[in-house]
């Protein structure tokens, strides 16, 4: 399915408004090949800086550079350890500046490391930079604040965004769109990446203070105020800050994975570090008013998830501590749409010795579509106020969440603001409220914000506000078998009608059955809501009705069953039937992720010609009658999710889920003609495996302890279409087993690039490799099966079921990921069961998604 992020929403919004106003003014590139004077060898990891810009990179093992600015220079100064400094006139012509620089050897003494200029084969035996940086890591917990009881502190955090390399300086001039558009000039600011022009489209302040408490050990975040504008105001505002905060992570080098961008980075501190990165020690520099070493670090395959930076540590200290960090991300990463990251790092040592950050500046530089203005993202966290008391509120640890809102705290006003703003904030970034107000009365971006909206909620506004929203627009058409072209036209009231009343639903008609369809839902809500009833958490009581196709075991968690992308099928699918359910639910979920859903349901299914209910005895029954209770509890410590008003999509995978659900239906129950009786279980995580991708691990388990009827079994999950549906099985029919205990797993393995980054040429297309492995293991007792009792419904013959034998069913998927950035195609074998009546022993499939 396409799955656009929030953060690609954003970027894709920005860069159309924009794609028609005027061009970015001049960038120059300085390139070349930095030499020793005298071998001819290229001298590798010097540094090159533009005089007047903070622009400077390290040379690559081939001693090559390249920078770009649009910021003014006129010199360029170059530094390598074991060389002389030196600094060149430049004068600059064009868009482009290829320099050579040769620099003469010098002996240097750095402490008690002697280097020499001479170029020699990389190594990490005996290295003394590798030894230097494992002191670091073994004394990590030396200056740890967190070995305190207790440790608090203030944070003030900013995140801004801004469409990059932006110049209309020319926008006023003639006529046509650009014109409408000349008032953009007043907010342009600078990059300080590239020092490109940019243009301020979103920002978000928070201000909160930070408490940790060793025994029991848990960290609270306290948020006194919040603050958004810009262009993310069309996406649920909570969600978007957990998205940033998730994507743009605070970095802690001590760790072993670094996670940034929804990606594992291996850290430079490391476990494996001294074979994945190569170390030098490359001079001793001033860091404020304290002198420091400077190591240098570098991955040995520039197309793997790592770093090239710097660690400044205080000359002489023995404990290691580091001053100043600083990351980048190499040119040749295996990074979709990121042109340019930067992090840098600053601590002080408190008097106890612990090392404390006092800021944390991240930077990064984007492209989404080539050839179009980029986008830039500013992550800048200034830290205070550091202590080792007792936190002054201790109920804050009694509250489920991570993160607790003061009262009001999303309504501070910019008085509010000015007052405890702990970094200066430029004028284009503080007036993107008023830009947003001025951009709003033209007509273009009136109705481009109003269409991106609608792309990104799936519903329609009716009025402004809006009590009734329709939608959501994916299911207004689709197609299958039964019901031929399928329309739908739903929606549901809003917090403006009510903010504890809600209701919602839709009517549907198939133009082959030519029947209707319907559901309707009321629900109270014991919190207020700020707009719909759906979001997090949720505390309610809700009350359906309902008639409509019921596609046994084609049932996704993850898309609605008539989604118009999934209309495409690779076989007809006429395992349908037709249900009427009432059902009555309580929905309690805590703050810590725990949910609890009770339900009280009578459904009734009705026969089709092609899924009938005909017993042992030749009765054929039109329908029957279900009335049962479900209890389902779920554990999902740690979950971050976009709200949506239909659902929830997972930010992150990284959280463990933990399910157990009981449905009871006693026979005779209110005229029940059989009865069930079903348990089932399930658990799903994502593992991190450092440098080598990482694995999504899913299982679950069910068993049924009642004699009951087919579409009240244990179906496995079948897809039918070509869009990837990761939790169902591509290659299984529906209906083609059918079981009363089962056990399912699922895993699947992205190497991002483990293996094809080493491979010279295909390298430079960012491709990614995925492998899936799925199967379920099932059995059908003797009390489910129809030739066995009569009083049962027969399988359907259209279905071809088999009974499961003692070996599971199984399909394997090898595929490649990222090709153009946005497509995954999987080629799927069914490993057992080939035999089977129309199997499906292969096929293609494919999904369209946006991953970092």
């Amino acid at each position: 399915m396409v799955n656009l992020r929030p953060l690609m929403r954003i970027a894709i919004f920005s860069v159309f408004l924009l794609w028609m106003l005027p061009a970015a003014g001049l960038n120059v590139t300085v390139k070349g090949v930095v030499t020793d004077s005298q071998s001819k060898e290229p001298v590798p990891f010097a540094t090159v800086m533009l005089k007047g810009t903070d622009r400077g990179v390290l040379t690559d093992d081939a001693g090559a550079y390249s920078i770009s600015t649009a910021l003014p220079f006129d010199s360029v100064l170059v530094s390598a350890i074991g060389y002389s400094t030196i600094t060149l006139p430049v004068k600059v012509k064009g868009a482009s500046l290829k320099l050579d620089i040769k620099l003469d050897p010098t002996g240097v003494l750095l402490g008690e490391v002697v280097a020499k200029p001479k170029r020699v084969h990389y190594t990490k035996k005996n290295n003394p930079a590798v030894q230097f940086m494992e002191r670091i890591r073994h004394t990590q917990d030396l200056n740890d604040p967190r070995r305190h009881d207790n440790y608090n502190y203030d944070k003030y955090e900013r995140i801004t965004l801004a469409i990059n390399n932006y110049n209309v300086s020319d926008s006023g001039k003639g006529s046509g769109i650009g014109k409408n558009f000349a008032f953009l000039k007043e907010y342009v600011d600078t990059s300080e990446i590239s020092g490109k022009p940019i243009l301020n489209v979103a920002l978000r302040e928070k201000l909160a203070s930070v408490h940790y408490r060793k025994d029991p050990e848990a960290e609270k975040e306290y948020v006194k105020g919040l603050r958004s504008s810009g262009l993310d105001e069309i996406l649920d505002k909570q969600s978007v800050q957990t998205f940033y905060e998730d994507v743009l992570r605070e970095v802690d080098v001590y760790d072993n994975d670094i996670t940034i961008l929804q990606t594992r980075f291996v850290s430079p501190l490391s476990r494996i570090a001294p074979d994945f990165y190569k170390f030098y020690l490359t001079d001793t520099v001033m860091v404020d008013t304290t002198r420091c070493v400077e190591l240098t670090f570098v991955p040995r395959n520039p197309s793997s998830l790592g770093f090239t930076g710097r660690f400044y540590v205080p000359l002489g200290d023995t404990t290691m501590f580091i001053k100043r960090i600083i990351l980048r991300a190499p040119h040749d990463i295996n990074l979709n749409f990121i042109d340019g990251l930067v992090i840098s790092q600053d601590y002080v040592k408190a008097p106890d010795g612990s090392r404390l950050k006092v800021k944390d500046d991240m930077m990064l530089e984007a492209s989404v579509i080539p050839g179009t203005p980029g986008l830039y993202g500013h992550r800048y966290t200034v830290y205070d106020s550091h202590n080792f008391e007792p936190a002054p509120d201790q109920s804050l640890f009694k509250r489920g969440a991570n993160q607790i809102f003061a009262t009001g705290a999303q309504g501070k006003d910019m008085e509010f603001w000015n007052e405890n703003r702990k970094a200066e904030i430029g004028r284009g970034a503080n007036s993107i409220e008023q830009m947003m107000k001025r951009l709003r009365s033209v007509p273009l971006f009136y109705w481009t914000e109003k269409t991106v909206r609608l792309v990104t909620s799936g519903y329609v506004p009716t009025w402004n506000p809006s009590y009734f929203d329709m939608g959501p627009m994916t299911t207004m058409v689709s197609y299958n078998s039964i019901e031929g072209l399928r329309l739908r036209l739903g929606g549901m009231t809003t917090a403006n009608l009510s903010r504890r009343w809600f209701a919602r639903g839709y009517v549907a008609r198939g133009f082959k059955d030519h029947k209707w369809k319907y559901s309707g839902e009321v629900e109270y809500s014991f919190r207020d809501k700020e707009y719909h009833s759906r979001e997090f958490p949720v505390h309610s009581i809700r009350a359906t009705q309902l008639y409509d196709i019921d596609r046994l075991g084609q049932l996704s968690v993850m898309h609605n069953v008539d989604n118009i992308f999934l209309s495409l099928r690779r076989m007809p699918d006429r395992q349908e039937t037709y249900h009427r359910v009432s059902k009555l639910e309580y929905i309690l979920e805590t703050e810590n992720h725990f949910s609890l859903e009770a339900r009280v349901q009578q459904e009734r299914q009705y026969s089709t010609e092609y899924m009938t209910f005909i017993n042992g005895h030749g009765q054929d029954f039109r329908h029957y009658t279900m009335n049962s209770f479900r209890l389902l509890l779920r554990y999902a410590p740690g979950e971050k999710f976009y709200q949506m008003k239909t659902g929830r999509m997972p930010i992150n995978m990284d959280a463990p889920i933990f399910t157990l659900s009981h449905t009871f239906a006693p026979k005779g129950f209110m005229g029940n003609p059989f009865a069930l009786n079903v348990t089932e279980a399930s658990f799903s995580k994502r593992f991190w495996l450092s440098a080598f991708g990482c694995v999504d691990f899913g299982v679950k388990g069910g068993h049924v302890w009642s004699r009951s009827p087919y579409p009240n079994l244990l179906i496995p999950g079948a897809n039918l279409s070509y869009i990837i549906q990761s939790d169902l099985f591509s290659c299984l029919n529906p209906m083609e087993f059918i079981n009363d205990s089962y056990a399912q797993w699922d895993l699947t393995y992205w190497a991002n690039g483990a293996l094809l980054n080493n491979i010279p040429l295909l390298k430079k297309l960012k491709l990614r490799e995925a492998v899936t492995f799925k199967g379920i293991w099932g059995h059908l007792s003797d009390r489910n099966k129809p030739w066995l009792n009569p009083e049962l419904f027969g399988f359907p013959e259209i279905a071809h079921t088999q009974e499961m034998t003692n070996q599971p069913y199984m399909e394997v998927g090898v595929g490649l990921d990222n090709i153009l950035r946005i497509l995954r195609v999987d080629y799927t074998w069914r490993l057992t069961y080939r035999d089977n009546p129309d199997a499906c022993k292969s096929g293609v499939r494919f999904t369209f998604h946006f991953t970092f």
